[in-house]
């Protein structure tokens, strides 16, 4: 594994998810007619056809047609994408919450497929297969050795519901192969990470993204740390790039009461449709806090914009991404898509939160980088939003418009200013790589500890944070975490743990120092 630091702003941006996948289908009049109609649009078709059958040289016609429907999408907005046919397949399958595999975290270590950890009650797990296993041939099938990309690993190991695939494994801690079959089944991808109880009474729900069961999975949670005994709730959607609107509205409902005005659409006919709360509440009393920062955006706004705006809640943390465009996907037959931007949102009061677009999807994206040199990730008045775009809720709270969802709490980043990309780096999956190859070498010195010892034995260490130090170094990025110290050790404990006893050990151990939610907490 290589780094170099001119891949940093890529990994520090990593988590920022931009578009946003709300379903559904356009109805566009009959292609024939239409294109006489149109003779720009006829003029494109008899282009393509010339070059297929008379250009002298031999021309993919497709990359010609793919490029052009990204050129003319780059001149709408930044949100308008097309999404070429190996792409569409993952994008489906994280949206729709499950796919069909054998159930097991890894990733491509020197030149072997490492398992990070089997996916808990997944096909894998039940067979046996362990941390740390390698996976030499999938069938007949030789993944070891060849530096295959993830795509083609995961076409190996996915198939259909109840299909058989017999994996050869090495087991470095026996040193011995040994062959296992697993019958393939639906892999679930949780959109919530976890919800616990932080205290006695404070409940927390992390949300990583809002796909088709987002909801499910909330109300799972809601149901589970009520039974607990939470009477306030944390949703934290930080770094939640978004996904379906519908899913976020269901969320807001469960939030609000009835004929509360939850968000409204408004498309280039001037037509709005406006969603409102049912009867229906799950949590309708209550304190709430939604969690947000820079890289929160669509769907994740429309939830803390619904809150706000609603005075039901308060919103912590620092100024969402500002996206409100509202997209449609219409998909063509060779498995390719598109999403267009059909409508935008605005939240109760009226604001449009989307920040603009008019110097080009260039400077819009990078937008998201100034922040860190303008300041406005440590001081709230750092913040810069259009005066004019003022608005009240109905209990007189000043919100704005015009460039995402500004926290009623600010709570500025964790390390000082011009370390900010320590605290992406340790979100990255860098740190789990890094953590899994430590485990890689002597998994056994965390054999039989229980929970509260092993944390003791991490504490009473800095040998990880130093050998995470020369990693770094190591792989090219030139980054000194001395003044992070803290910092960094919880995160590498909170990632040991994480590999060793479960997600939701992560959690107990990053929630309790975390800037953002101790905010809240200290002010309930």
């Amino acid at each position: 594994m290589n780094f170099n630091t001119k891949y940093l702003p890529i990994l520090i941006f990593s988590t920022l998810a931009l578009g946003v996948v709300l379903g559904g289908m356009l109805n566009f009049p009959n292609t024939a007619d239409y294109l006489v109609k149109n003779n720009s649009k006829s003029k494109l078709n008899k282009l393509i056809d010339f070059i297929d059958n008379e250009y002298v040289d031999d021309v993919n016609t497709d990359s010609i047609v793919n490029l052009t429907v990204d050129n003319i999408l780059a001149q709408l907005d930044p949100h308008s994408v097309y999404i070429a046919p190996s792409d569409q397949q993952e994008v489906m399958e994280s949206m729709k919450g499950n796919f069909v595999g054998i159930g097991v975290n890894f990733y491509m270590y020197k030149d072997s497929v490492a398992v990070i950890k089997p996916v808990a009650d997944g096909p894998s797990a039940k067979a046996g297969i362990k941390a740390g296993d390698r996976i030499l041939y999938a069938d007949k099938t030789k993944l070891f050795g060849r530096k295959l990309p993830t795509d083609s690993l995961y076409s190996k190991l996915k198939g259909t519901v109840g299909s058989d695939i017999e994996l050869t494994i090495y087991r470095k801690s026996e040193g011995k192969k040994i062959k296992v079959k697993i019958k393939r089944d639906i892999i679930p991808l949780k959109s919530v990470d976890v919800a616990l109880l932080l205290g006695n009474k404070t409940g927390y729900i992390k949300i990583n993204r809002f796909a088709e069961t987002t909801y499910t999975e909330f109300m799972e949670g809601l149901s589970k740390i009520k039974q607990q005994g939470a009477k306030s709730l944390i949703i934290d959607v930080r770094d939640n790039g978004g996904g379906y609107m519908e899913e976020a509205i269901a969320i807001a409902d469960e939030l609000l009461a009835d004929k509360q005005l939850i968000v409204f659409t408004k498309n280039k006919n001037g037509n709005i449709d406006k969603t409102f709360a049912t009867a229906k509440g799950n949590f309708e009393k209550g304190n709430v806090f939604v969690l947000i920062n820079e890289n929160s955006a669509s769907a994740s706004e429309i939830l803390a914009g619904a809150v706000q705006d609603n005075d039901r809640g308060t919103i912590v943390g620092r100024r969402s991404f500002g996206k409100g465009l509202v997209q449609r996907e219409m998909d063509f037959a060779d498995g390719s898509a598109v999403r267009l931007t059909i409508a935008r949102y605005y939240t109760p009061t009226g604001r449009s939160i989307q920040k603009p677009y008019s110097k080009g999807n260039e400077a819009y994206f990078k937008e998201s980088e100034a922040r860190y040199g303008n300041g406005e990730l440590y001081e709230k008045d750092s913040i810069k939003v259009t005066d004019t775009i003022k608005f009240k809720t109905k209990k007189g709270k000043i919100v704005y418009g015009g460039g995402g969802i500004v926290p009623d709490v600010f709570v500025p980043l964790e390390v000082e200013h011009g370390n900010e990309s320590t605290v992406y780096l340790l979100q990255s999956g860098i740190v789990g790589n890094f953590v899994f190859e430590q485990l890689d070498k002597n998994r056994s010195v965390f054999k039989g500890l229980s929970f509260e010892q092993f944390q003791t034995k991490m504490n009473a260490t800095d040998l990880y944070f130093n050998a995470f130090q020369k990693f770094i170094i190591g792989n090219g990025l030139d980054l000194n975490f001395d003044k992070s110290k803290a910092l960094v050790k919880r995160y590498l404990t909170a990632e040991f743990a994480r590999q060793l006893y479960g997600e939701s050990y992560y959690y107990e151990i990053v929630l309790p120092e975390d800037a953002m939610v101790k905010r809240v907490l200290n002010q309930k």
